[in-house]
């Protein structure tokens, strides 16, 4: 069918449509006067009041058709002006129509592969735009803040966990340090007791075991006391370190508090879960931005062209100038110019039928049958006139 598919909305229904035209059988539906008892008032009035309805309705149908019949005809003129133009004008009507199917065939194509972008995705994008690209740096650095200052958290717990382990130990230290200081007096006080009373029963000189005993209790007692003194010290600094990591942890959870409330901020602000979401949207919204402005200028070009062709047509003294820019592709194909002739000529031929049908409804059949019932009914005539008269008044 070629381009007449596309232009049917503008020219009317297909060539097929008009096959057949229906006509209703007259005489076997509507003026069957053998069962109309002409004699009865009521049965009288209605048959005459259903011819004038048909006289109306068919009147009514040919205005319609008459309209319609024009425009056909101004078609088929249109054409044939066209056709009638100078070789100049037409080359210049083929390069506008051919510049138009271009960017017809363009616009298709550009919709096939085209990815569209969800109007309220678009229109959210479109709200932030002001505050993008810097507004995803801004989340994106916001979001890697996070995940440090979180590293940076677990590090500290870690450390200040170990500290007390430490700590705990050198409480452990001092203690055990105490406890052997009690057994090295303890045992000292236990040998002198133990060596004089030897040297009492055996009277010998246990002053060498009272030097040795000594020495050996003041090196025991020399040696806890350092010990126990290094452990007070290294305590000291791990309290201290303590402290620093309590004081650097608070800091640490304030940066992360204000982080995390920015972070949500900025997540209601742009209305995302993530970045990478912003970054994807963002980037879609680029493209649906190129893709419209590539269209913008498509249909600034298609409207340029389209003028072009219009006002050249309306130097050719057309009807209807617009209607070619639907049918460009019968001003480069002569093929689809003679199809749509064809179209129209079968049209024209349908209405013409029915013109005639429905002028032979008002001037012959209901309007002879309304004529024939005064003729044959004298003595009904001036009624029927007055039901005549009266109809058309109320219908003029």
């Amino acid at each position: 069918m070629g381009l007449l598919g596309k232009i049917k909305g503008f020219f009317g229904r297909r060539t097929d449509d008009y096959e057949n035209v229906y006509q209703p059988d007259w005489e076997q539906e509507s003026l069957k006067r053998d069962d109309i008892d002409m004699h009865d008032k009521k049965q009288r009035e209605h048959y005459v009041k259903s011819c004038l309805e048909q006289m109306s309705e068919a009147s009514k149908e040919l205005d319609t058709l008459g309209g319609e019949y024009n425009l056909v005809t101004s078609y088929l003129t249109d054409i044939e002006e066209v056709e009638a133009q100078p070789e100049e004008i037409k080359e210049q009507l083929r390069s506008y129509a051919k510049k138009i199917l271009e960017l017809e065939n363009s616009k298709v194509k550009m919709g096939e592969k085209r990815c569209y972008m969800k109007q309220e995705d678009y229109c959210r994008m479109e709200r932030i735009e002001q505050y993008m690209p810097e507004g995803y740096e801004k989340l994106k650095a916001t979001e890697d803040y996070q995940v440090l200052v979180k590293k940076d958290l677990g590090r500290l717990d870690g450390e200040k966990h170990a500290y007390y382990f430490r700590k705990n130990e050198l409480l452990t230290s001092q203690s055990n340090m105490k406890g052997i200081t009690g057994i090295c007096v303890g045992s000292m006080v236990f040998l002198i007791i133990l060596l004089a009373v030897i040297g009492a029963a055996w009277q010998l000189d246990v002053s060498l075991g009272y030097a040795i005993a000594v020495i050996v209790a003041a090196s025991a007692l020399a040696l806890v006391y350092v010990k126990y003194h290094d452990a007070r010290r290294e305590l000291a600094k791990v309290e201290r370190s303590i402290n620093k990591l309590v004081l650097l942890q608070n800091t640490v959870k304030i940066r992360y508090v204000n982080n995390t409330n920015l972070l949500e901020y900025l997540y209601v602000k742009y209305d995302v879960n993530s970045s990478n979401e912003l970054k994807k949207l963002w980037d879609k919204y680029l493209e649906e931005n190129a893709h419209r402005e590539r269209e913008k200028q498509m249909q600034q070009d298609m409207d340029f062209h389209q003028a072009a062709l219009v006002k050249i047509l309306r130097g050719c003294n057309l009807a209807d100038p617009n209607i070619w820019i639907h049918q460009a592709q019968a001003l480069i194909d002569s093929k689809e110019m003679v199809e749509i002739r064809h179209n129209l000529i079968i049209r024209r031929q349908s209405l013409r039928r029915r013109m005639d049908y429905n002028k032979e409804v008002i001037a012959g059949k209901a309007q002879a049958e309304i004529k024939d019932l005064v003729e044959n009914y004298p003595k009904y005539g001036k009624e029927i006139l007055d039901i005549v008269g009266e109809y058309e008044k109320d219908f003029s």
